[in-house]
């Protein structure tokens, strides 16, 4: 502030030092001219009697001090005119600081004298030149002197002084008038924020909504506008911990089956559970030797029948086998598991028309590469979606026709059955319909390619649940509703309101069944697995083994990891002989162009590989295109030194987990996709990106040469993980949100009845 002063004056100064030099220019010029500097010294102290002039000094051309006040301090006008060229030409003398400025003095000299004629002479006049000018040319101004002329700059730090003291009294006069306007404020609202506070202690912001003004409260108790924000923050806050709280279930007591049953006996009990999925959970097949009934390898049918033994419900499932036919009833049921009778499996048949329509068409070649970004372009006919469309009716159904209460239970699996939510709502409006999507949900953008997308979602939105196995599935389905229907979506909470019901979508990441210690006990030792898979395979004794175990399908990446294998050989020809990778491959699907120009093409790439590295006694990759009885898989697990899972989408990936589970003596290392579901679990694997062959060769290469001790704690970390993270824990936390939702629709429905005239 004071420089800024500082600079304004001395503009000010220099402004008013030019005004004082004009003015006494004309009597200096004309006292240097004349030689009588001795009347200078008059004028010079008439013109101090300004307040802020301190001295003045009279300079010759040549630097000389010709003349100055009796204040003047003792300063050459060379050293003067010095100061004066600087930015601040201030001098600080013991009264203080004067401001210094140096001012030409110009003049004009006299004229040459005239000769003089003597009185009384008398002759002819004086010739003239012709060329003689009529009058003398103007005389030139010049430099006659230089006036030095010193301010007095005290002032200015008066007037400093009294700036400061003038603003420090007009913030403390504004701050008193603040701070009285504020205690006002404060005292006229205390009292609500009083009854407000009060009313956050007791807690009533928990359990409803707080009164927002006098109307809707009792005498002294409305709410104060500034708590209403901190009160529905508390009553969100509450609600997250509510949410994770329940998520967090199931980490501190191991998840079984009995675990599971009595969450039903405390949870659902006597509830009616009905599921709905395409595959059933046993086959009567027509053999040589009779019927047979064959239970199928699948963690959907792991996770969901002790929920089915324990509740005694109804299974809704396509019938495939060739003897289902001969052992149903009038009403196409059978009790299961056969001796023991705990549930119903009731069986839809469908035509071989209608199977390849839904089945093959509609959810294989359309829905599954939709769902899956694997670069295969999905195929929608509309004679597919039409059977797609009556298939799910029927299933639809026969669930209302199974149904012995208007709220039943219905669990609906995958994707075989997005328009089947919608359809039970329909018929059953109370009925809590939890459906669970096993495959990957896409970005909207993507989604856009179905014609049928509105039909799609509106049928999944009849779901009270709707769950898929990541966060990021979730966020994608969201984003996808948003994009294409009319619906009210709170993103906090995931849920979706459209058509007045309301839908939770969450994330339950799918898992296996922990293996029984007894049958842990009964597996062949790992050494012994190793022995009979290299005899079984012809393979050498001394080798690195990796294992992959899927099924022929474009979105498990096996394309990607032979040709990883392959670089890994190229880029180490040591491991060249001593490095052999398995492939188990269970043909799928065959009926589809697609799946069979997939596998051809698998071969193809095998042979190419074989044939470049292959040597006597050695072959690199072994393919193994049949399928493997789950005993088979776990020893080739148990054998393995690594397994490689390169999906190129893929909603879970329970191939990973089986594999861990398999190691039970802490061996072995995980090779993972980044884009299979396993991934955000399963974090001690090494995360790869199938599509970049070298990193994944790089993978192959650092598992085969990771260092026991590094194995052991990798493998260690990821049995925690999967073990704790159950498929009865998948299970578990799904029915134990249906049952807080139907708690919660039953609590409404009594409210309402009390409300009612």
């Amino acid at each position: 502030m004071d420089q800024v002063t500082l600079r304004w004056f001395s503009r000010d100064l220099n402004s008013r030092g030019m005004l004082v030099a004009n003015a006494l220019s004309d009597s200096v010029s004309d006292a240097l001219m004349a030689g009588h500097t001795d009347k200078l010294q008059p004028l010079f102290e008439r013109a101090l009697q300004d307040e802020r002039l301190f001295a003045i000094g009279l300079c010759s051309p040549r630097g000389e001090l010709l003349l100055h006040t009796e204040a003047f301090p003792t300063l050459s006008c060379d050293a003067a005119a010095a100061l004066a060229r600087q930015a601040e030409p201030r001098l600080n003398l013991a009264g203080g600081p004067v401001h210094v400025g140096v001012h030409n003095v110009m003049g004009t000299p006299p004229p040459p004298p005239t000769p003089e004629v003597p009185d009384g002479f008398v002759g002819p006049p004086a010739p003239v030149p012709a060329a003689a000018p009529v009058a003398a040319a103007p005389q030139q101004p010049v430099l006659a002197g230089r006036l030095v002329l010193l301010h007095d700059m005290s002032f200015i730090e008066r007037r400093s002084e009294d700036t400061r003291n003038y603003l420090v009294g007009l913030i403390a006069g504004l701050g008193l008038v603040i701070a009285v306007i504020t205690v006002v404020v404060a005292q006229l609202s205390w009292r609500g924020w009083v009854n407000g506070a009060r009313a956050l202690m007791r807690g009533e912001v928990l359990f409803s909504p707080l009164p927002s003004g006098p109307s809707s409260a009792p005498a002294g108790e409305a709410l104060a506008p500034e708590l209403i924000p901190l009160a529905n923050e508390l009553r969100n806050r509450m609600r997250d911990l509510e949410d994770e709280f329940r998520r967090s279930q199931g980490l501190h007591t191991e998840w079984n089956a009995e675990r599971l049953r009595a969450l039903l006996n405390t949870h659902i009990s006597g509830d009616q559970v009905i599921v709905v999925s395409n595959r059933e959970p046993y086959i009567h097949e027509r053999t040589a030797d009779g019927v047979i009934v064959k239970r199928p390898a699948s963690g959907l049918v792991t996770a969901v029948e002790p929920v089915m033994r324990a509740c005694s419900g109804t299974w809704v499932a396509h019938g495939s086998g060739s003897a289902d036919r001969d052992v149903v009833d009038a009403h196409d049921r059978l009790p299961v598991p056969p001796g023991q009778d705990d549930y119903w499996l009731r069986r839809i048949w469908l035509t071989a028309e209608e199977e390849q329509g839904y089945y093959y068409g509609f959810a294989n070649e359309g829905m599954w590469p939709l769902c899956h970004v694997a670069h295969v372009r999905p195929v929608f006919r509309e004679s597919d979606w039409e059977a797609y469309k009556a298939v799910n009716q029927r299933f639809a159904d026969a669930v209302v026709a199974e149904a012995r209460s208007e709220d039943p239970l219905v669990l609906v699996q995958d994707y075989h059955f997005a328009l089947l939510p919608a359809m039970v709502r329909e018929k059953l409006p109370q009925a809590t319909i939890l459906t669970f999507w096993h495959i990957p949900w896409p970005n909207p953008e993507s989604f856009g390619i179905c014609p049928w997308r509105k039909e799609i979602l509106d049928g999944m939105l009849g779901s009270t649940i709707l769950g898929f196995h990541t966060r990021y599935h979730c966020k994608n389905f969201i984003e996808t509703v948003d994009r294409y229907l009319e619906a009210r979506i709170e993103h906090e909470h995931s849920t979706i309101a459209f058509r007045e019901k309301e839908t939770l979508v969450e994330s339950y990441p799918i898992s296996i069944e922990w293996p029984q210690e007894e049958a842990m006990r009964n597996w062949p030792s790992v050494e012994a697995c190793r022995q009979r898979v290299t005899e079984r395979l012809g393979l050498p004794q001394d080798l690195c083994l990796a294992v992959g175990v899927d099924r022929f399908d474009y979105t498990k990446g096996i394309l990607e990891r032979l040709n990883a294998v392959e670089r890994l050989l190229e880029k180490w020809p040591q491991w060249i002989g001593r490095f052999v990778f398995v492939q188990v491959a269970a043909p799928t699907r065959s009926a589809l162009e697609e799946y069979r120009s997939f596998q051809e093409r698998i071969e193809r790439v095998t042979a190419r590989i074989n044939e470049r590295f292959s040597r006597p006694g050695y072959q690199p990759v072994h393919l193994l295109a049949a399928h493997h009885e789950p005993d088979a898989v776990n020893e080739l697990f148990r054998a393995a030194d690594m397994c490689v899972v390169t999906s190129l989408h893929d909603g879970m990936n329970l191939v990973s987990k089986e594999f861990v589970a398999a190691r039970d003596d802490l061996q072995g290392v995980l090779i993972l996709s980044r884009f299979a579901g396993a991934a955000r679990e399963l974090a001690e694997a090494l995360i790869v990106n199938p599509y970049h062959v070298e990193e994944t060769a790089d993978a192959l290469h650092r598992a085969a040469s990771m260092p026991a001790a590094e194995q052991r704690e990798r493998m260690a970390s990821l049995r925690s993980t999967v073990r704790e993270s159950n498929v009865f824990r998948w299970a578990g936390r799904m029915l134990l949100d249906a049952g807080r939702w139907r708690l919660r629709a039953r609590i409404e429905a009594r409210v309402r009845r009390h409300q009612a005239p």
